[in-house]
């Protein structure tokens, strides 16, 4: 058997460089790169073993090891999960503060492999720089954080340990159902550590989507609750993205005329202008869905986690005969809520389905009712989206502005805030993949370092980020990255002030307006932010606008430019989208001093039996 004698750090990239995929017929890398900030723990290792193969594998470097993380995940999300991207930090901070990002990628079911630094395994010179020291445990370290955040976890404590690793590690990476994070946590001394590596280890291997059948039981149990089914609904999620079933969703819900509403991960899975498509579900949904929701049978569910925004805080499926069908790759997702699970990939299960319901179809009356609900919710919508004579305008005012400029194939991106819920109700994408949301996690501060992320993954598209001045502030070094890596972004800064989206709910749930506005912190004096001012410091064209009017010309205007561009308009904190929407479960205080509080915690008890299950 032919070796080859490399450190841990070298043969470890060596793998990663010869991971390939297939994409529209052309073989490419599978790993895009390797977002790097070098420090204590990686440097001497894994950064020279980098820069060795930096044609091969490019390493990435950004200013904050969280937002390089969300900007690999984002990059796998905007890929489909079939190209991803490696991250690796020091040991201690620069670890932990990718944790946050790779709880990010566990729930959203992403890949992305994170190499942290870790201590020596040889301990000899412990405690080194940066260790976190159990006392009642030698084998802690700060990365074991990564536990409960990784679907794949080990440590190496010996380089030959990187072979079988690696190997768990692609396997994870690359399956449709336990797809996303997983942490090779890489001892600093182990790493530059040399062994005899086989050959085999560094041949190339093309990764291709393992499309799961269902099962032939299932499928027939399913098919069965259809045809049954007075009043089907379909729930688009994010697997029928991932599964490039958008094409396959359309031609099932126009052959069978069932209506079909989108999660926040699945909204683009079917084009906006499909006369069967009702919008957004659940919490920020529009009023055609969620009625469609409360009147449904029975829910298909595809590829998606129905978590509480979804479901309503399960009050929103309210006939008690409705069933749920869960088409999903994992198990674990497929069955929840009472589901009759349907475990398969979205696109074979949905042309299996298709072929057993030949001939069959929705009842028309209720076909006829989603399209005149969706008609009906167009108009309604766009009388929040047109421009006023507000002194401040509302999101759904700036949201209106940027669609009207906006171009088909452009992307927007969000994460947290309002601005999540107005979108879900308002934004109408152009094409698959146009809408790109983390709200799984809905992560403050993903927003600028998930444009950059999509922008590398499809450089032809426009992205546009929308923020709130409290994300923005969180997270915003990347805008420097995104003009240094040449990665054109248009950044969207509402400013109201503080945390406008909490405050709504804090007033909503009975409590006094506190902590969440500035005016409503405890302060000396209110800071004068200047985000323009900041955005060009960092490198970026940036301009303060003041109203819609100009909020579209310095749109046009920004997208002309070569480089980041970021417009700042004032907006106000208060108003939302009031149509649409549903129930959410936020607990409320049982005994207060307060009688707002009180006559929030009655409309909540009244609330809880509206709960169907």
């Amino acid at each position: 058997m032919a070796t080859i004698r490399l450190t841990m750090a070298q043969a470890l990239v060596a793998a990663m460089a010869a991971q390939r995929t297939v994409l529209d017929g052309q073989n490419q890398p599978l790993f895009a790169g390797v977002w790097a900030i070098f420090g204590h723990g990686n440097v001497a290792g894994l950064g020279e073993a980098l820069y060795a193969v930096r044609d091969r594998l490019p390493t990435l470097r950004a200013h904050n090891e969280q937002a390089m993380a969300h900007a690999a995940i984002a990059f796998a999300k905007a890929s489909r999960r079939r190209r991803m991207m490696a991250v690796t930090s020091s040991i201690g901070p620069g670890a932990t503060n990718m944790v946050t990002a790779a709880a990010v990628a566990h729930v959203n079911r992403l890949p992305v492999l994170l190499l942290p630094g870790d201590v020596f395994a040889g301990r000899r010179p412990d405690p080194v720089l940066q260790q976190i020291e159990d006392f009642g445990d030698g084998t802690v370290s700060a990365n074991d954080c990564f536990r409960p955040v990784s679907r794949y976890f080990d440590r190496i404590t010996r380089p030959e340990q990187i072979m079988p690793a690696f190997e768990r590690a692609m396997q994870v990476l690359t399956d449709p159902a336990d797809c996303g994070p997983v942490t090779l946590a890489l001892c600093q001394d182990v790493q530059t550590e040399a062994y005899d590596y086989p050959d085999w280890f560094f041949a190339e291997r093309i990764w291709q989507p393992r499309r799961p059948r269902p099962d032939e039981t299932q499928l027939a149990q399913a098919v069965a609750l259809i045809k049954a089914a007075k009043r089907p609904l379909i729930v688009a999620g994010g697997g029928v993205l991932y599964s490039e079933a958008e094409g396959d969703l359309a031609a099932f819900c126009t052959a069978h005329g069932i209506p079909v509403a989108e999660t926040q991960a699945g909204k683009s899975a079917l084009p906006h202008d499909h006369q069967l498509n009702l919008g957004a579900i659940g919490v920020t949904g529009t009023g055609a869905a969620n009625d469609a929701a409360r009147q449904a049978d029975l829910v298909l569910a595809i590829g998606t986690r129905l978590q509480d925004f979804t479901t309503g805080s399960r009050s929103l499926f309210a006939d008690p005969a409705c069933r749920i069908i869960g088409l999903n790759t994992q198990t674990f997702d497929a069955g929840k809520h009472r589901a009759q699970p349907l475990v398969a990939d979205a696109k074979v299960a949905l042309a299996e389905l298709s072929a057993a319901l030949r001939g069959w179809a929705a009842p028309a009356a209720w076909t006829g009712q989603a399209r005149t609900s969706r008609t009906t919710w167009l108009e309604t919508a766009a009388r929040y989206t047109v421009a006023g004579n507000e002194t401040l305008p509302s999101d759904a005012q700036v949201i209106g502005a940027v669609q009207r400029r906006s171009r088909p194939d452009d992307v927007v991106l969000c994460a947290a805030g309002g601005l999540p819920g107005e979108l879900h109700k308002l934004w109408q994408p152009g094409a698959p993949g146009g809408y790109h949301m983390e709200y799984g996690y809905s992560c403050m501060g993903y927003e600028i370092a998930g444009g950059l992320g999509v922008k590398l993954a499809d450089p032809k598209r426009e992205v546009i980020v929308m923020v709130g001045d409290g994300s923005y502030l969180m997270m915003n070094s990347e805008i420097a990255t995104s003009v240094m890596s040449g990665a054109k972004l248009i950044i969207v800064v509402l400013d109201n002030r503080g945390f406008g989206c909490i405050n709504r709910l804090q007033n909503a749930t009975g409590g006094a307006p506190f902590n969440n506005l500035l005016r409503d912190t405890r302060h000396e004096t209110l800071p004068a932010i200047d985000f323009a001012a900041h955005a060009t410091a960092l490198g970026a064209i940036a301009r303060k606008v003041a109203g819609i009017t100009e909020l579209e010309a310095a749109f046009d205007e920004a997208r002309r430019h070569d480089r980041t561009s970021v417009v700042v308009i004032d907006t106000d904190p208060l108003p939302s989208t009031d149509a649409g929407g549903h129930w959410w479960d936020v607990a409320v205080p049982e005994v207060s001093d307060r009688t707002e509080v009180e006559a929030a915690r009655r409309n909540y008890v009244e609330a809880l039996v509206r709960r169907n299950y």
